[in-house]
């Protein structure tokens, strides 16, 4: 069976990555912090699953997961991921620092770690999660729109580099999603209209159709799909003070 390692699975959108793959033939490692969660994720799947409780934060604990993936797996889900909400120059350093560790380093590490062994076998698959945030300048957002703009330049190279090596790679950039990421975040969303919310497992179907297709960049839902073209012709003047107004309803 083939063997897929996602991050942050323990809950949101990686929780609902690790029981798809589980259902569709996968056999799992799972990282996260909450050792308790991953193994009762271990003990709902019904494949070998590989509890691998780490915080991606920390250099050593990052390396074993590195080590993880240089050792062999067919799926990468670098799906951890954390956001702050407030103006910068307000916002505590070490959650800022912390972030950029999570949302940046993290993934460009994994990524390197799995790549040459996928494209040596000339298979294999990377989903970065980004965000719609990653398509325009995010104030009060402003560390966590810089970060997803990262990894979307990133994941789109790296696409390009290996796309005819046979391995696939996606970027995925959802919108408003019900997961507990809004909570931690401070990113309340209680002015949001229903219609702009979607929940993770839409956003995991559209991940994995993508991936298979090799598309180099997924926007789940309509509305995302929308205002992430709208953001892209728009000035940036223009398109920051929109966002800034948004952000300013959240």
């Amino acid at each position: 069976m083939p063997t897929a390692l996602v991050t942050g699975a323990s809950s949101g959108i990686g929780l609902a990555f690790a029981r798809k793959l589980a259902a569709t033939g996968h056999d799992l490692v799972v990282v996260a912090r909450s050792e308790d969660k991953l193994k009762n994720l271990a003990d709902e799947v019904r494949v070998n699953v590989e509890v691998l409780p780490a915080d991606l934060t920390d250099a050593e604990q990052l390396a074993a997961v590195e080590s993880r993936c240089a050792a062999g797996i067919d799926l990468l889900v670098n799906n951890a991921g954390a956001g702050t909400y407030g103006d910068f120059a307000q916002t505590d350093m070490e959650a800022l620092d912390r972030e950029v560790r999570l949302d940046v380093v993290a993934p460009m590490r994994l990524t390197h770690a799995a790549l040459p062994g996928m494209v040596s076998r000339r298979s294999g698959g990377i989903i970065n999660i980004a965000s719609v945030a990653a398509f325009q300048a995010g104030p009060s957002n402003a560390v966590y729109s810089a970060a997803k703009a990262f990894v979307l330049s990133f994941t789109e190279a790296v696409h390009e580099e290996v796309r005819a090596s046979g391995v696939h790679v996606t970027v995925v950039c959802p919108g408003a999603t019900r997961t507990e990421f809004q909570q931690r975040g401070g990113f309340a969303g209680g002015k949001l209209p229903d219609f702009v919310w979607d929940d993770a497992e839409s956003v995991v179907d559209a991940a994995l159709k993508a991936l298979a297709r090799n598309q180099a960049v997924c926007v789940p839902g309509l509305f995302n799909k929308i205002s992430t073209v709208t953001s892209q012709v728009a000035p940036r003047s223009l398109s920051r003070k929109i966002s800034a107004r948004v952000s300013s309803r959240i």
